[in-house]
């Protein structure tokens, strides 16, 4: 008899999160410290969403994806989360570029990125000044309408080398690009401009494991392997959630699925207004991904003067084409060191590339598999580079593709950060639709990477648990 992953569940719950992405894990945890009786639901095996970790034989434990954040995720995390979450957070220092157009390393904040751009770049200070004040300026609500290219041109006119450097990073950090409103990036950019980039130290199965144990000491009942079929709606309000073939009521629904997927598949466009159905679909999935995960035989250990972070391309140009071509050319490696993972002998390398999902989604089974091969091994020789003789030392590699993530995540088209700009619009709006239909995850560039979810995490669990204390009296529950 198959197992029954809802063995023991409740008929109803005040709310239910579908998705256990950081977004989805912080409105939990969130709501169950506010003392609502909230259940989390996770299709996979595993929590995290895109933050988590896999592991292999020989105790090998790759962290998925390319993981890197702001210094406010310390301060989030310690408000929200507990403090050793927060303690484990620490600076990656030695950020490296390498392309045909210039060669260098930087601390990725604002004071060394002003001495490279007017000593090494020969940018007048003023302008550096300039540039940095205008980014940190913007702000979702003054949006004027101007593109990422545009805001660039405004102030380094004709200067390719200087947009590559400015821009390379948050591409590969959330999928913008230079046609993209110039707030998506001026936000992110200003972000990281900070302080830093920074991770967690121990990888993302320790960190997902303390956010577990946080979870369950607040009363989230968490559930994997649970996927939800279908959000229920009566008079427009969320009456339950159909999952693994059983219906639980809910007051509210906080789906931490891809946007689309909730309005389209989970709700159903009966549900909505003409109107909302026409902006939902005008909303725009950001590209996916591919990497390749290689790990180093035990006590094999990498020199790490190669950086921690390398941004390494062999395009003449910075071009948004040229990163998604599944022809690569330019490859962000990650390098985890011993010291990333304390208590281990292991290095790990992961090289990420953007990718279209359309390359990869109807190859033949046989051509798929070729083409996953052949990404694997131009991959080792571009990062035998900078890490001679890397071949004969590893003792294990894999790689993810479109595909892998789509399977995994259950994201439309295997979108590595949720949609485009306007899709935060959109998301916002749910519950003017549907009372008590939230949403929570990786939309539009603002709220994309670890702190825009789990910031936008805590905004959503903030207006479920005003919802909740206005709507009905404490503890009652809608009616199927």
């Amino acid at each position: 008899m198959a197992k029954d992953f809802l063995k023991d569940a409740r008929d109803e719950y005040d709310v239910i999160v579908i998705g256990s992405g950081l977004a989805g894990l912080t409105s939990a945890n969130s709501l169950a410290k506010a003392g609502h009786r909230v259940l989390l639901i996770e299709h996979h095996y595993q929590l995290g969403g895109m933050a988590t970790w896999f592991r292999r034989s020989g105790g090998h434990i790759f962290d998925i994806s390319l993981h890197g954040f702001p210094i406010g995720m310390i301060k989030s995390c310690k408000r929200y989360w507990t403090k050793e979450i927060a303690d484990s957070i620490v600076q990656l220092k030695n950020i490296r570029f390498d392309n045909p157009m210039f060669s260098l390393r930087t601390t990725f904040d604002r004071n060394d990125f002003t001495q490279q751009l007017t000593e090494s770049f020969g940018i007048a200070p003023e302008t550096v000044v300039a540039f940095f004040d205008a980014a940190r300026g913007m702000n979702f609500y003054d949006n004027e309408g101007a593109t990422v290219g545009e805001f660039f041109a405004r102030f380094f006119p004709g200067r390719e080398d200087v947009i590559r450097l400015l821009m390379e990073p948050i591409t590969y950090a959330n999928g913008s690009t230079l046609e993209d409103p110039a707030v998506t990036y001026g936000i992110v950019f200003s972000n990281f401009m900070s302080k830093g980039v920074y991770t967690f130290e121990g990888g993302t199965d320790r960190l997902i494991g303390l956010m577990k144990d946080e979870l369950i000491a607040n009363g989230v009942d968490l559930r994997i392997r649970c996927e939800a079929q279908e959000i229920h709606v009566e008079n427009r309000k969320v009456t339950g959630v159909t999952i693994n073939g059983r219906r639980i009521k809910t007051r509210c629904v906080i789906s931490n699925a891809n946007l689309k997927q909730t309005v389209f598949r989970l709700v159903g466009e009966d549900k909505f207004s003409g109107q909302f159905l026409d902006d939902a679909r005008e909303v725009r999935l950001n590209n996916s991904s591919c990497q390749v995960y290689m790990a180093l035989q035990p006590g094999e250990l990498i020199d790490e003067s190669v950086g921690d972070l390398l941004f390494s391309s062999t395009a003449p140009l910075f071009r948004t084409d040229l990163l998604l071509s599944r022809d690569i050319t330019s490859r962000t490696f990650s390098f985890y060191y011993p010291r990333t993972r304390p208590g281990t002998d292991r290095c790990m390398v992961v090289s990420s590339t953007n990718a279209r999902y359309e390359d990869w989604a109807n190859l033949p089974e046989e051509e798929y598999q070729r083409q996953k091969e052949a990404l694997i091994e131009d991959t080792i020789v571009a990062c035998e580079r900078y890490v001679p003789n890397l071949r004969p030392r590893l003792a294990h590699v894999e790689a993810s593709t479109p595909r892998t993530f789509e399977h995994y995540t259950r994201h439309l088209s295997g979108a590595s950060f949720g949609t485009k700009f306007e899709g935060l619009a959109v998301s916002r709006a749910l519950p003017e639709q549907i009372g008590g239909l939230y949403h929570a995850g990786s939309v539009g560039i603002i709220m994309s990477g670890w702190l825009g979810a789990v910031n936008y995490g805590v905004i959503v669990a903030n207006d479920v648990d005003g919802y909740l204390l206005k709507s009905t009296p404490a503890g009652s529950i809608a009616t199927a």
